[in-house]
């Protein structure tokens, strides 16, 4: 059974793949790999290093035609999925039909990224829709949680298993799975912060930010990179006239957590963190450079939270 539509029918697919082995895994995602080049698609495999290993070995000569992605790389940062891989390669390869196989979710996700790995699937479903992508999504029948599994029968509207035929989702509702998990975000007790209401006050706040950076043990790369988060959601808030912008800044589970709070109202999904349109702009910037980005969007404003991972160390060690 090939995972792709029929060629006369012009429309977007979204398949959730349950797999119980590493077997079912290759025997079911080749086969359609193969086929979706023979019938002049541009194909991209972003999956987790060693199921990156399996189907790479498993295409033999065709491996070259395919670009392959690990996806704990690419996608560490699940908002940065859409935007930066999936929606990247499709423009690239406009007007060309589209297969993608991307799974966001391994075990081994944690609990901090999980959310964002649901909100992301559920987007999928309207990024696309009316072009001729297919994006299959593997998820691991064996080693996720029941919850899990549940979830992506929420957000793809059809579920295939290897020798089975493909199956429409009744419990298909990627909107309710996107509010459910746009949950509140709150800033640690222990938090310290800084507000900023003018452009001018931008260097105030990347140096309050370097500073508490550099106590917590960031690098000279890393200061880089946080002082560019806080200029670009800072910013984003400014510029979208969303009044002042409150920061905090915070350490968990060996990450350094930035907090950006404005006044905004919620907008269309795919203009968030995690969307199509995010591609673009201070957003980008923030996605690309974050280990992992958190929104809610609330009637009381927007909360953005980028975490960079940084190594364990002594509090205040300068060594």
């Amino acid at each position: 059974m090939s995972v792709l539509s029929d060629p006369d029918v012009d429309r977007f697919r979204h398949p959730a793949f349950f797999y119980d082995s590493p077997a079912a895994y290759v025997d079911c995602l080749v086969p359609s790999i193969i086929d979706a080049l023979d019938r002049g698609h541009c194909v991209l495999v972003a999956v987790p290093g060693p199921n990156l290993t399996a189907l790479r070995a498993a295409l033999g000569p065709s491996e070259g035609a395919v670009t392959l992605i690990d996806m704990t790389e690419a996608g560490r940062n699940p908002g940065s999925i859409l935007a930066g891989v999936l929606s990247r390669f499709v423009e690239a390869n406009v007007p060309q039909p589209v297969l993608m196989i991307g799974e966001p979710v391994w075990d081994g996700r944690s609990a901090l990224e999980y959310p964002a790995c649901v909100q992301y699937e559920a987007l999928i479903n309207i990024a696309f829709t009316g072009r001729d992508v297919t994006v299959v999504c593997p998820y691991d029948a064996c080693a996720l949680t029941a919850e899990r599994l549940d979830d992506a029968r929420t957000t793809h509207p059809v579920l295939w298993r290897y020798g089975e035929p493909e199956a429409d989702s009744s419990h298909f509702a990627p909107d309710d799975a996107w509010r459910r998990y746009n949950e509140p975000l709150h800033a640690a007790a222990d938090a310290v912060g800084c507000t900023v209401r003018t452009v001018a006050e931008l260097h105030r706040a990347r140096t309050f930010a370097a500073r508490y950076g550099q106590w917590f043990g960031c690098g000279d790369e890393q200061l880089i990179d946080l002082r560019l988060i806080v200029t670009e959601l800072a910013t984003e808030a400014l510029v979208h006239n969303a009044g002042p912008c409150r920061l905090a800044f915070w350490s968990t589970d060996g990450y350094l957590a930035c907090e950006a709070r404005d006044q905004a109202r919620p907008r269309d999904p795919l203009d968030g963190p995690s969307g199509a349109t995010a591609a673009h702009g201070g957003l980008m910037v923030v996605n690309a450079i974050a280990d992992l980005v958190r929104c809610h969007a609330g009637v009381d404003g927007t909360t953005i939270h980028a975490y960079l991972r940084v190594e364990q160390r002594s509090i205040g060690s300068t060594g």
